[in-house]
């Protein structure tokens, strides 16, 4: 039998010094890799973020835009005029849009044609935001959110609205659909208005939907309010009033402008043709002209006020100066200017009640234009009233270095000249505030009195008073003017309408330019009516009804009481009914 070989153990001994060297490599390699982490996370910062911490939210954390509330527009009585109301506007991402199955229903519940919708994906092709409707009532918007089609999504966003509609809206004027102001006053004060957009984060998943806001790193900041100088029932009374004088005279267009006599304020301005600035399919960027500030016309004969101040100034003339207007025509150059008929003498106060154009024309000979241009200088014409209000008009007055006899006689009766309705109204304010010029505000002033200029004496103001009441007296040419309860004055203007060729025979533009009351008056108002058709078309016969209209309901809405013996509504309506010549 053969011995089995026994199996022997070999036992290596392993020298200490390897295995601390093994075991201080390995916990070296963890310090190593737990440092590095601690610096990715903590340590190893990018602008106050730790490295690992910021690649994570820039793969997920996005900054969105809180919008800003746009200030309100209000009336001086607080009314608002312009608010922006809370919206929804519809976006989508078209990479995760375009082929998706759930097209047609999202076509259904935008309102719109399919191919309508994919046509607009096609030109979007590559793009990740579009959108699908813009300014959605939130209701409606949440009802389409609500289904969750994928990359469909929402924006809350403010709409501008305008709670006066047409009545004001091309003084206030109207914001885009980003709602920036691109006209009237929401251009003007557009910095003013427009609010500062806050900051807010949030976390997003891998298709970009929003998890959860994470918080808000600056807060939105609204817009500040701006308070209007206008009245908004006045507004209202004077929109009706020149809706209803176009229909009835045919005329192109018109404008109502009224100031506060002893302030400056404007109270109303409206204007024909009107848009409406809720709606925007409608919106015609035409529309938003201010006629009132804008539109530059020749003022014809009411500027013979400011001639009757040249003339008091002079010290050659009173009131009372008779005036031989005798055979009712007289010639200048070439021109021969002629009144309705021969009035013979007549008082340089009757000159003005009658509108004669030869009275007028032999007081322009006798003054020279010299006197009657710084009259007309230093009541404003062709001076920009310094409103800030975008197009404003700054009107023409001529400064030639020779003067043709017949420009010194049609600048005396308003001809040669441009203004605007709002300046036009500023110049009569001196007459109703003791010769003091004052600076137009289309914002609110408070009750606060603004400092004028003294361009005339008190006591010559106060004798022009006079004249333009005679004006709408029986024998003036301002019968229709008259108001129930109240002596008021004013002067009327005829012009003919520039064309092409020059002058239009048979297209005019009437104008009634007046103070209520007369004694002591609260408003000056500016009634332009242009291209009125049929035989009645003199600032008396068409201008002058609509003042007395506008004025009847201004100052009872201003509370100013009627005066006594004045004549009463049956009587001013008797008077209505004779049509006057109305120059």
């Amino acid at each position: 039998m053969r011995a089995r070989a026994r199996k022997t153990k070999t036992v290596v001994a392993v020298a200490p010094w390897r295995f601390y060297l093994v075991a201080t490599v390995l916990v070296a390699l963890l310090v190593v890799l737990l440092g590095r982490v601690l610096s990715l996370q903590v340590l190893n910062t990018d602008k106050g973020y730790a490295f690992l911490q910021n690649q994570g939210e820039i793969r997920s954390v996005r900054t969105a835009e809180i919008p800003a509330y746009r200030g309100v527009i209000t009336d001086r009585r607080g009314e608002p005029l312009a608010v922006s109301t809370p919206v929804i506007s519809i976006w989508a991402d078209p990479a995760q849009l375009s082929g998706s199955e759930h097209l047609a229903k999202l076509a259904g519940l935008l309102g719109q044609p399919l191919p309508e919708l994919e046509a607009k994906l096609e030109r979007f092709a590559g793009k990740r935001f579009m959108y699908l409707q813009r300014h959605r009532v939130p209701a409606e918007a949440r009802e389409i959110l609500a289904h969750k089609i994928p990359g469909v999504y929402g924006e809350r966003e403010y709409q501008r609205y305008y709670p006066a509609g047409e009545v004001a809206a091309q003084l206030v004027g109207i914001t885009n659909v980003d709602d920036g102001g691109i006209a009237g006053l929401e251009l003007s004060y557009d910095e003013w208005l427009r609010g500062i957009p806050g900051k807010k984060q949030y976390i997003k998943d891998l298709h970009g939907d929003a998890v959860r806001d994470i918080g808000v790193l600056e807060p939105a900041r609204p817009g500040r309010d701006l308070k209007l100088s206008i009245d908004l029932r006045l507004q209202f009374l004077q929109h009706r009033e020149l809706q209803r004088a176009i229909a009835q005279t045919g005329s192109d267009s018109g404008t109502i402008v009224t100031l506060d006599a002893h302030t400056g304020e404007v109270l109303a301005m409206v204007n024909h043709p009107v848009f409406n600035p809720n709606s925007r399919k409608s919106f015609k960027p035409g529309n938003t002209r201010n006629l009132a500030m804008a539109d530059e016309y020749e003022p014809g004969s009411t500027m013979k006020s400011l001639t009757l101040v040249a003339a008091l100034e002079s010290g050659r003339y009173t009131t009372d100066t008779v005036i031989d207007t005798t055979p009712g025509r007289i010639r200048v150059g070439r021109k021969t200017l002629q009144d309705p008929r021969n009035y013979g003498e007549m008082t340089l106060s009757n000159v003005i009640e009658k509108s004669s154009q030869v009275g007028v024309t032999k007081i322009a000979l006798d003054l020279g234009h010299e006197p009657i241009w710084d009259v007309f200088q230093r009541l404003g014409i062709g001076q920009p009233l310094g409103t800030g209000f975008p197009g404003e008009g700054a009107g023409r007055l001529p400064n030639r270095p020779r003067w043709r006899q017949i420009e010194e006689v049609t600048l005396a009766f308003g001809y040669g000249l441009t203004v605007t309705p709002l300046q036009l109204a500023r110049a009569y304010t001196a007459f109703a505030n003791n010769g003091v010029l004052l600076p137009v505000s289309l914002l609110s002033l408070d009750g606060e009195v603004p400092h004028g200029e003294q361009v005339m004496a008190p006591e010559i103001a106060a004798e022009v008073l006079k004249v333009l009441h005679r004006v709408t007296g029986s024998n003036g040419t301002a019968r229709r003017a008259k108001v129930a309860g109240y002596e008021v004055g004013g002067k009327t203007g005829t012009v003919h309408q520039v064309g092409a060729q020059g002058y239009i025979d048979n297209k005019y533009r009437a104008l009634f330019a007046g103070v209520a009351p007369a004694k002591d008056p609260r408003i000056v108002t500016v009634v332009v009516l242009n291209g009125p058709k049929g035989d009645a078309y003199g600032g008396g016969a068409v201008a002058a009804p609509v003042f007395s209209r506008v004025a009847q309901g201004a100052l009872r809405l201003l509370n100013v009481a009627p005066e006594a013996a004045v004549p009463d509504a049956a009587t001013i309506a008797a008077l209505e009914n004779q049509r006057g010549a109305g120059v």
